[in-house]
């Protein structure tokens, strides 16, 4: 059974939601979206941010946006935005028509199920396309809702509840999802040019939770959160796509106190995954700050974020720059770049540098360049003790499985990291 029926494209009304939206970047960091508030109002807003400064353009519509309306820019500069209405989830297209915004409706989607939900998955390489994850009691579709010849299609069905959506490849071919079956959560890989044929991508442990946060299509370096190496505790871990290596997790990125979440990941690193750039989101008792950190380095530097960021929001430019946009008063639409400490090269058969004392490092490590204003200080975690080194997953036991085939020419990363 399907999770959800395609309807005839629908009218303008708003739906419920549970909160605002975050701001969504394009694939090629061209445009964002957002919802902006307008005193208790809310309305779509794009940002322009391959210019030599970034403005922004409101799209506001007839009436107010609902604070859980979802928005995503497209590489032609237009947004679509997600509604729900009456039960139905509504698609469209905002474009600037002069001093007003026109809108081009896609269709709707209906979910006779009432407990299923609905979201956008992440931009797609190129841009010309935009994915929904409709995610019911048993199953969940994938949904091509722009882009397509015939408004929203849906491409794939999965037994099983799933989260996420990291796409794997340059062309959108390839998605990620985190499929929870049988009380555990496994990264798998659906390819939506085989009719959204299932194959394994994580299986660190039987009995551990693995999920992809981030994919890199240059590198192939992935970032991973599993509770494998800590049963009953996540930790983050990287491993590289078509690798030998098992999934490394570095006591780096332990932080007491702080959750960490990755983000984004410097592009353009090809055949050297050790040396990209994480961006990372950290959130402890005293606020959200930025960090960075390098496979080869193991250690993680803090840095100020810029006030008025729009937290976990952000990209870097293939030469190490991170790119993070901000909104205040003063500066409604501002773009900060932060240069944080190049690669440390280590010499031949050097030990690797330990993990630094984080308190020690925030808000002195990064060169911050604004485009209208100052970067405010972070908010650093506590100092908390030397860690021991990163540690390996230890593998799993190997499973008989039936091979196949695997589009582009890698293997799995769930197979290589397990035998």
């Amino acid at each position: 059974m399907t999770a959800c029926a395609i309807e005839p494209s629908a009218g303008h009304e708003d739906g419920g939601g549970a909160g605002p939206a975050g701001c969504a970047l394009s694939a090629d960091g061209a445009y964002a979206a957002r919802l902006a508030s307008a005193g208790d109002s809310w309305f779509p807003e794009r940002w322009t941010l391959d210019g030599p400064e970034p403005y922004a353009v409101p799209l506001p519509r007839n009436q107010p946006e609902e604070p859980g309306t979802e928005v995503q820019p497209m590489a032609d500069g237009r947004v679509l935005i997600h509604r729900l209405v009456a039960g139905r989830h509504t698609f469209s297209l905002l474009y600037p028509t002069g001093p007003g915004t026109g809108e081009l409706p896609l269709g709707a989607v209906e979910c006779p199920d009432v407990a299923a939900r609905m979201r956008l998955l992440p931009p797609a390489p190129g841009g010309e396309r935009a994915y929904a994850l409709a995610v019911g009691r048993r199953s969940t579709a994938v949904w091509l809702v722009a882009g397509g010849p015939f408004g929203p299609e849906q491409l794939a069905e999965l037994p099983g509840r799933c989260s996420g959506g990291v796409w794997l490849d340059p062309t959108g071919r390839l998605l990620a999802l985190d499929r929870e079956a049988g009380g555990r959560t496994k990264a798998v890989v659906v390819d939506l040019e085989r009719g959204g044929e299932v194959s394994p991508l994580l299986q660190i442990a039987a009995d551990s939770d693995d999920r992809l946060l981030l994919a890199d299509h240059d590198s192939g370096l992935l970032i991973v959160r599993s509770d494998a190496p800590s049963p009953g505790q996540d930790r983050l871990g990287w491993g590289v796509l078509g690798s030998t290596l098992p999934v490394r997790f570095p006591e780096c990125l332990r932080l007491r106190d702080c959750a960490v979440t990755p983000f984004a990941i410097q592009p353009g690193q090809v055949l050297t995954p050790e040396s990209c750039a994480v961006a990372l989101r950290v959130d402890g008792p005293a606020g959200s700050w930025v960090a960075v950190w390098r496979p080869a380095e193991r250690r993680v530097h803090h840095l100020p974020a810029p006030e008025g960021w729009l937290a976990g929001t952000g990209l870097w430019t293939p030469d190490g720059v991170l790119r993070l946009p901000y909104a205040t008063e003063v500066v409604p639409c501002g773009v900060a770049q932060l240069s944080p400490p190049a690669a440390a090269v280590p010499e031949p058969g050097a030990a690797p540098p330990p993990c630094p004392q984080p308190g020690r490092e925030a808000g002195r490590e990064a060169d911050a360049r604004t485009a209208g204003t100052t970067a405010a200080p972070g908010h650093p975690p506590e100092p908390e003790p030397e860690p021991e080194p990163e540690r390996a997953a230890e593998p799993a036991p190997p499973t008989p499985s039936t091979p196949r085939p695997v589009p582009l020419q890698q293997a799995p990363l769930g197979r290589l990291v397990t035998n």
